[in-house]
């Protein structure tokens, strides 16, 4: 995951759990970098599940026509069965 670098950052107050946050700063990890990751991660986990929410009726559609229909133009992508 592409993080932006140049972007204003904000201080924010975050509860993480204390094992956690003990074991990253052993491995010298940067919590405010790994924080933003993870949620910058979650972000686009959250939106992929949205658009495919949104868009589930025009993929079934789509796929029913496939099933049906087959591919349009099918004769000049694949070869000829």
């Amino acid at each position: 995951m592409n993080i932006e670098t140049t972007a204003r950052r904000r201080p924010v107050n975050l509860s993480i759990r204390e094992d956690v946050i003990a074991e990253a700063k052993a491995l010298s990890l940067n919590a405010s970098q790994a924080a933003e990751a993870g949620i910058a991660a979650a972000v686009k986990r959250a939106k992929e599940e949205a658009w495919l929410r949104d868009n589930a009726e025009s993929i079934k559609a789509h796929n029913e026509r496939l099933a049906r229909d087959g591919l349009l133009l099918r004769s000049h992508w694949l070869p000829r069965d």
